[in-house]
């Protein structure tokens, strides 16, 4: 089993590999797990092939985790793997500390994760613990070090998000006005203006469910 062929077979998933690492002592991780991938959707297609699911057009909660775990069930039981969702607590599986841990993910000036390719869209569908260790490739740089504009830190009309942190009431408020339907159509103006982020393929629907799951009125 290679990074390359497992690579192959969640991109047919619609999936992408986000990160991934060989968990020592010190890392919190599955007992037995040799190699943790962490997953992200595979762009462009993956917001037209989720769509489409019968998930998404059910009208019932959480039709983005029922997808995941439809999908990810069947593939890890094929890999005598085991599958964990950000969903799934609490105790809440740590994403973050093994996005961090992963090489490929780092905080931004904002707060946010930024990952590699993604940016600040980056998103973690599910990790993979496999029971074998798996040959990894090299990890990423950090975008951030040759971003010199950093257009991210000026980009939130409310200042919500910052060096201090993430302001969640105030972003919330200002997503019920309608100065802030903007941001609930197209997606955050701070993950928006990411450099990286632009490249990555995100269609405003596919933000603008993410805005409507994340509001509370």
């Amino acid at each position: 089993m290679t990074y390359d062929a497992l690579l192959s077979s969640l991109r047919k998933l619609q999936l992408d590999i986000f990160g991934a690492f060989h968990p020592e002592a010190q890392d919190v991780a599955p007992f037995g797990c040799k190699t943790l991938l962490l997953l992200g959707p595979y762009e462009p297609g993956f917001w037209a092939r989720f769509s489409n699911s019968p998930e998404f057009l059910d009208n019932r909660s959480d039709p983005l985790d029922r997808w995941s775990k439809r999908i990810l069930t069947p593939w890890v039981d094929e890999k005598n793997a085991r599958v964990l969702f950000p969903s799934d607590g609490p105790p809440y599986p740590p994403f973050i500390a093994w996005a961090k841990r992963s090489g490929r993910s780092w905080p931004s000036p904002v707060g946010l994760l930024v990952h590699d390719c993604a940016g600040l869209f980056v998103s973690f569908r599910a990790a993979i613990a496999l029971p074998t260790f798996v040959e990894l490739p090299d990890v990423g740089a950090n975008p951030c070090t040759t971003c010199y504009t950093r257009p991210c830190l000026s980009a939130c009309p409310v200042n919500a998000l910052g060096p201090e942190g993430y302001d969640v009431p105030t972003c919330n408020t200002y997503l019920g006005t309608d100065a802030g339907q903007g941001c609930m159509e197209t997606g955050c103006l701070v993950r928006n203006a990411c450099p990286v982020g632009r490249e990555y393929a995100r269609l405003p629907e596919q933000s603008a469910f993410h805005m409507a799951a994340f509001y509370s009125k």
